[in-house]
């Protein structure tokens, strides 16, 4: 037992030396139930939300192009850095955290990277820098989305990237419209298909329809259409869809007007719970405070609903 004990010290004491999390806290699923954060501008401590809340992950946005094809945080932070510092952070207290590339702004990797070859490149340089299991693609506008020629680039890289670190899970998150993924969605799921690239779990951001509505049953149209697009794409069974499928709300007011209370998230979390989600998250936990999200709530209310998700 003590030459047992022994072996177990030094294991955990390499694994922190290495800045990897101990072998119990890396079971934690960072797709599954992860709020987005937006690291600038003093961000929450997550260690404190996770202590108060129970959420166990986070996606931290966003990783950009400096300018060229290399990544950094915003465009503009190292990669080892502050925000590595908080990954640590997050994973000594017991959870873990997916990085998200892309986004609506700033400059794209899809876009400063000339081949599919760099630009698997640079997501593995994302991946390494944070010894990640996976990554999130939040791929939105009009210079990776609906534009063809940088979506293809994109699914090929993805490829290299499964070649070069097979264990790390991909997660694709786009925007959607009521009724599922419109045309440029749909053809990004058909080519990811016919390329063979790397999927795992399929995201929709349902929100930003119009100035108002019912953001539940939108919220249910949205991502049940996504869900019928997978499994026709894949040849998959609905169960098997549901859980290659995921939603990203917005915790109060949207860009357009709508609102989405509290009450609401719960009830999408209870619906995903149902149907098993892969995915759900929110943007974002920086705006999960009385009137900074736009709506009068309890303090993490949404991420204490987001801590709730099953699968």
């Amino acid at each position: 037992m003590k030459i047992m004990r022994r072996i177990l010290v030094a294991a955990a004491a390499v694994s922190m030396a290495v800045g990897l999390a101990p072998a119990a806290q890396a079971a934690v699923n960072p797709i599954l139930a992860a709020p987005y954060l937006y690291q600038w501008s003093n961000p929450p401590n997550p260690v404190t939300v996770m202590n108060q809340t129970g959420i166990r992950a986070f996606t931290l946005a966003f990783i950009l192009s400096n300018g060229t094809c290399n990544p950094m945080w915003d465009g503009n932070r190292s990669l080892t850095g502050a925000d590595i510092t908080r990954v640590n952070q997050i994973r000594a207290a017991g959870g873990d955290a997916i990085p998200s590339i892309g986004g609506w702004s700033g400059r794209k990797l899809g876009t400063y990277c000339s081949t599919a070859q760099a630009l698997a490149g640079a997501y593995v340089k994302v991946i390494d820098a944070g010894r990640f299991t996976a990554i999130d693609l939040d791929i939105e506008n009009t210079d990776e989305f609906s534009n063809a020629a940088v979506q293809d680039k994109i699914l090929n890289a993805l490829k290299i990237v499964r070649q070069q670190r097979p264990a790390v899970k991909i997660v694709i998150t786009i925007p959607t419209e009521v009724n599922g993924p419109e045309t440029w969605g749909n053809r990004l799921i058909q080519r990811a298909r016919d390329l063979g690239a790397p999927v795992d779990v399929w995201t929709v951001m349902p929100f930003n329809f119009s100035s108002g509505g019912d953001m539940v049953a939108m919220t249910k149209s949205s991502v049940t259409g996504l869900k019928n697009r997978v499994k026709a794409g894949y040849g998959l069974t609905d169960d098997a869809a549901w859980r290659r499928s995921g939603l990203s709300s917005m915790n109060g007011r949207t860009d357009t007007g709508e609102i989405v209370t509290a009450a609401n998230f719960r009830a999408i979390v209870s619906w995903a719970n149902s149907v098993h989600l892969a995915r759900v998250s929110f943007w974002a936990l920086n705006r999960d405070c009385n009137n900074c999200g736009g709506i009068s709530q309890g303090q993490w209310e949404f991420t204490r609903a987001n801590a709730t998700v099953t699968g």
